[in-house]
């Protein structure tokens, strides 16, 4: 690889450890404690990156913008956010699915489903396409919580395991999309940077050989 500093947008969470090790997969030497850091910005002396650590939601704006060359980044948020950045690996890591759940037999006497969510791009689409009129309630957190204290009918959000569902008495009722982590590029880096970018392309296609892999 050449000696251009690429900078990376990662994100913090959930993702990060399946991408750090899928990284090092890859072949590019992160050190051990990169992990456990509490620095948001990072230089390698054993890799010609610089990583900026983000909140998830956020590194597709990092990208756009260029503050980042490529970045990590779930399906889900892409979707939601429309960024305009190139979408170049499905990287298989952190799988998860898009869902609408509530209370087991739940029926609205309301002309219009009460749905909240944190993705409210997304379930305006889904509903839209389904030809359904809904009142949208955006929320941060706890979404699970909604249908409980009866302030919405459903919720759309993100599902792994499915436990916190279970445990709040929810379940699903339509499945909306797979979810995975997808390898992002800010447009103008590829045009200035494209041979190391491709190289590390190529490198994170080879890592993620045996998962589903490829551009959407």
């Amino acid at each position: 690889m050449s000696g251009s500093v690429i900078t990376v947008a990662m994100p913090k969470g959930r993702i990060f450890g399946d991408a750090c090790r899928l990284l090092r997969d890859a072949g590019f030497s992160l050190p051990v404690t990169f992990e456990t850091t509490r620095k948001l910005i990072l230089d390698l002396d054993t890799a010609p990156f610089r990583f900026i650590l983000a909140k998830p939601v956020d590194v597709p704006t990092y990208v756009e913008y260029g503050a980042a060359d490529i970045g990590i980044a779930g399906k889900d948020v892409l979707l939601e956010s429309g960024r305009d950045v190139y979408e170049m690996v499905d990287l298989g890591i952190s799988r998860c699915h898009m869902a609408v759940a509530g209370l087991p037999g739940h029926r609205s006497k309301n002309p219009y489903l009460k749905i909240a969510t944190k993705y409210p791009n997304i379930a305006s689409d889904f509903y839209r396409r389904r030809g359904e009129q809904i009142d949208l309630i955006a929320l941060n957190g706890s979404i699970e919580l909604a249908p409980i204290v009866g302030l919405a009918d459903a919720i759309v959000d993100i599902v792994s395991t499915g436990t916190t569902l279970r445990e709040n008495g929810l379940v699903e009722f339509d499945r909306l999309m797979d979810i995975s982590s997808r390898l992002i590029v800010n447009p103008v880096s590829y045009r200035l940077k494209k041979p190391v970018i491709d190289e590390i392309v190529e490198k994170m296609i080879r890592a993620t050989e045996g998962t589903k892999v490829g551009m959407d």
